[in-house]
């Protein structure tokens, strides 16, 4: 565990990526639960953020993993206007095999001891059904089923958060704030992707898409059969034609590789983490590809689980998350007026008004 340990004070300490006030490691032999919650940033509120569930393959990579998603949500939550900090939890193991009543009731445990600094929601490996479990210990606990007082499914506001940041994203490189004529590409269309695919045909446009999941393309060409489908996602970013490359999947889409053959002028996708390394931005920027940051277009489903909190108005919601089109204006606005990558521009953006909530 020294290694462990020396790593974690490492980067708290002197790493940028560090800056955390706290860092809880839990462990209830009883049940197998090891976990690490790690809050990044109260300045705006409690801490926000989800609960991973996964089969790490050392301790240090759970941590390491901790503190970078956690800091991710001070940084998305402050751009999403929300009274909340950045946190993240993560339980070690494969939820296939170790997943049970007792090992969530004894997360909500840690979770609640924290006094309300620190609210959870799904995240990779957990879903609705277990915040309904670990709120029967927690009270600071989102993204429950609406039988249990929650929100139920956060996708289907994610999407449509994605959807405002392409019309902004339209509005800022064509003029005008609609994807009518316009082809785009969708890589995963799963949970956000199939519901995103809804609302850019609803508005006009060609869409072709791509997932690893022969039976989620199955479902979208069963709906749609308009739809085109690419072989793989190689195959999609290098599609003749393409104005929008949205990357739903999993997280480092944007990298050495993809980036010098992308064919589409803009990047806006639900995929968390979508720059492999620093210094992705300024490959797209190098390029005139205008790259809409994940964590604001992505935002809504942190706005639905918050408000769980305040009593949960789908409407009220909706016109939230209808906000990331003129945040999304701002920060291209910003990255324009600064000579800077957009995803710099985003980051300045969300620093100042978590220094501006400490100073006041």
């Amino acid at each position: 565990m020294t290694d462990v340990t020396n790593g974690v004070l490492h980067t708290l300490f002197h790493s940028d990526q560090g800056g955390h006030e706290q860092v809880v490691i839990c462990q209830d032999p009883a049940s197998g639960l090891k976990a690490v919650i790690a809050l990044h940033s109260t300045a705006l509120g409690p801490a926000l953020g989800g609960t991973r569930f996964y089969p790490y393959a050392s301790e240090q990579e759970a941590v390491a993993d901790a503190l970078r998603l956690s800091r991710g949500m001070s940084y998305k939550n402050a751009l999403a206007g929300l009274g909340h900090g950045g946190g993240k939890a993560v339980i070690i193991g494969d939820p296939d095999r170790i997943k049970t009543d007792e090992l969530l009731l004894a997360y909500g445990r840690f979770v609640a001891s924290l006094g309300g600094r620190y609210v959870t929601a799904c995240d990779v490996g957990t879903y609705v059904a277990d915040m309904d479990v670990v709120a029967r210990e927690c009270r600071w606990t989102t993204g429950r089923s609406p039988e249990n007082g929650g929100a139920g499914d956060s996708s289907v506001l994610t999407a449509f958060g994605v959807f405002q940041g392409m019309r902004a994203s339209a509005q800022h490189l064509w003029g005008d704030p609609t994807l009518r004529g316009r082809k785009v590409g969708v890589a995963g269309v799963g949970k956000v992707g199939h519901h995103l695919v809804r609302h850019l045909l609803d508005d006009g446009a060609e869409v072709v898409v791509t997932d690893v999941r022969e039976e989620s393309v199955r479902r979208v060409t069963d709906l749609h059969p308009e739809v085109s489908v690419a072989a793989d996602t190689d195959a999609l970013i290098r599609t003749e034609g393409l104005d929008i490359y949205a990357p739903c999947a999993l997280g480092g889409a944007l990298d050495d590789t993809t980036v010098p053959v992308l064919t589409a002028r803009v990047v806006c996708g639900a995929a968390n983490n979508q720059l492999a390394h620093p210094g992705v931005e300024k490959d797209l920027a190098d390029r005139s590809i205008l790259y809409a940051p994940d964590y604001v277009v992505n935002a809504g489903g942190v706005i639905q689980v918050a408000d769980e909190l305040h009593g949960f108005d789908f409407d009220r919601c909706k016109a939230k998350a209808a906000r990331i089109f003129d945040t999304t204006l701002a920060i291209f606005a910003r990255a324009k007026s600064d000579g800077i990558p957009p995803a710099a521009a985003a980051d300045r953006i969300a620093e100042q008004r978590m220094a501006d909530a400490r100073r006041g």
